[in-house]
């Protein structure tokens, strides 16, 4: 007797199809190119999962650099001379205080500063 696997192929195409929702025009209602479209949503998302941590390491960075230079050092003396400070803040907390903390910011550049100057 021959097995044609209706229901499960049934069930395989309405997942994708639900997968497919919000697509446009028969990249949603035909099967083949919702399983296309579906296909390349996958790897656009797990491309743009690693993108988007470049991304924001990129915009804290020149947050940072910002802050920095308004106390009068550039971004690579600043994490060099915390380096040396032994100073071990990641650049999302460093940016996120330059953001909203001024003074905090300010006596970490301070740090900074006498650690480059005494060693």
């Amino acid at each position: 007797m021959r097995i044609k696997c209706g229901k499960t192929t049934h069930r395989y195409h309405k997942k994708i199809l639900h997968m497919a929702e919000g697509f446009f025009g028969s990249r949603r209602r035909t099967y083949k190119q919702a399983h296309m479209a579906v296909i390349k949503a996958h790897v656009y998302a797990f491309r743009d999962r690693r993108a988007k941590r470049r991304e924001f390491k990129s915009l804290w960075i020149i947050r940072i650099n910002a802050a920095t230079r308004e106390h009068g050092l550039s971004y690579s003396k600043f994490v060099n001379g915390l380096k040396k400070a032994n100073i071990s803040l990641d650049r999302k907390v460093l940016a996120d205080i330059a953001f909203s903390d001024n003074g905090t910011f300010k006596a970490i550049v301070e740090k900074a500063k006498t650690a480059l100057a005494a060693k």
